[in-house]
């Protein structure tokens, strides 16, 4: 693969298009033009395969049997582990947990570390930019513990004042966690300095990385992060499939917080003993499967290279800034420096909702409504916004027909 991707240019982008069998489609006789990847990706032929090859050819229950099925199983589960542990520079695949998606991560987190550590009056400050995901965990817990959430605010054009922040950081603050790129306004935080700031206070940090590792370099290590999460699914692998990474001091001290089979170390009728971390946070069946696909996904985004899509994703991003800024009543929102992974907007003349829906009818794909984001729509005081969504398959040409379509958008309301 490596070598088909290289050309003299670099990266052959065409061809990395090509690998995607569902850009092939035709939408209402139009070319499918796909830019929703932030809610989902679409998959790649080879993690199509890897999927559809586990079931053929490799399935069994992992860890439990002795028999050759269950070996070849297992030694691709913990494959994926091990590449998990490479693609963000974990000091260990001890530290890294299979989850079912970034959400079960964020839950495992707020529950079994901030159940265990906070108390009445502890503070957790996140973002008005986050996720719901990365919210209503916290809600939970807080109400669970007494705890009190502060919510950081953004700038007019989506980039964050740290600060803003540090004023909002006290020795009550337990946990800061906060996205690492937002998926409305694509403003990447630093995480760096977060972390930095929250060690200072005696307090750990956790990042919603599922709109960071599907788009850019993650040096967990670098970052000084406590806890990073992301979903298989937008990393061009398969749903039901997610990660959690954790400081292994963390993940050892931490109680579990589902209980069932493999989490387990001695079960008597009355009490239990658990598993070291990672076993110890994922009971029950794995998604076996799903694991084999991911690690294919692993394999496909470090062919091409981590900084090459981070790079030829910024070009887009730019040239969707200069293309749609030219549609008279569009405007942007989010628009900080180094932004990534997504163009949000509103036009003027008609709600996001008919805007997705009429361009549709274009062949083109894109997200409409708070995406999972109400706070920050509230914040705004937008009830809905447009948001188109780059990957790797996507090209400059793709954003010249959103453009284009967007213009009929407005031949028709005005």
């Amino acid at each position: 693969m490596e070598q088909r991707l290289a050309t003299s240019a670099g990266v052959d982008w065409d061809a990395i298009r090509s690998d995607f069998p569902i850009l092939s489609r035709k939408i209402h006789d139009k070319p499918l033009v796909f830019l929703d990847s932030a809610a989902s990706s679409q998959k790649p032929d080879a993690v199509i395969k890897a999927t559809v090859d586990a079931y053929e050819k490799h399935y069994a229950n992992v860890h439990r049997g002795l028999h050759l099925l269950s070996e070849e199983a297992t030694d691709r589960y913990e494959g994926t582990r091990r590449k998990v542990a490479s693609l963000i520079n974990a000091a260990s695949p001890h530290e890294v947990v299979l989850t079912s998606g970034a959400t079960m991560s964020l839950n495992i987190i707020a529950q079994s570390y901030g159940g265990m550590v906070l108390k009445e009056g502890d503070e957790i400050l996140i973002s008005i930019a986050d996720h719901h995901a990365n919210f209503v965990p916290w809600q939970m817990v807080a109400k669970r513990t007494g705890a009190v959430i502060k919510a950081a605010p953004i700038e007019p054009d989506g980039s964050v004042d740290m600060a803003k922040v540090t004023a909002m950081v006290s020795d009550r603050t337990k946990i800061i966690a906060m996205p690492h790129v937002s998926n409305v306004l694509g403003t990447v935080f630093d995480i760096k300095a977060l972390s930095d700031l929250a060690h200072a206070h005696g307090a750990v940090m956790v990042v919603d990385g599922c709109q960071g590792a599907v788009h850019m370099p993650v040096d967990v290590a670098a970052l000084g992060c406590d806890f990073y999460v992301f979903s298989g699914h937008k990393l061009y692998g398969p749903s039901g499939i997610g990660v959690l990474w954790g400081r292994s001091e963390w993940l050892q001290a931490m109680p579990p917080f589902l209980g069932g089979g493999s989490m387990i170390d001695r079960v008597s009728i009355t009490s239990s003993t658990y598993a070291d971390a990672p076993e110890r946070f994922e009971a029950g069946t794995p998604p076996i499967a799903e694991a084999m696909g991911l690690s294919a996904a692993i394999d496909y985004v470090q062919a091409i290279g981590m900084d090459q899509i981070r790079d030829h994703e910024q070009d887009l991003i730019s040239y969707a800034h200069q293309r749609l800024s030219a549609v008279d009543g569009l405007r942007l929102i989010g628009t900080a420096p180094g932004k990534s992974g997504v163009v949000s907007f509103v036009m003027d003349c008609a709600h996001p909702h008919d805007i997705s829906t009429i361009i549709d009818r274009s062949g083109i794909a894109i997200r409409a409504g708070h995406h999972c984001a109400q706070p920050l729509h509230d914040f705004l005081d937008l009830p809905a916004t447009a948001r188109a969504s780059v990957a790797v398959y996507n090209q400059r040409s793709d954003f010249d027909r959103l453009a284009e379509a967007l213009e009929k958008v407005k031949v028709i309301f005005q």
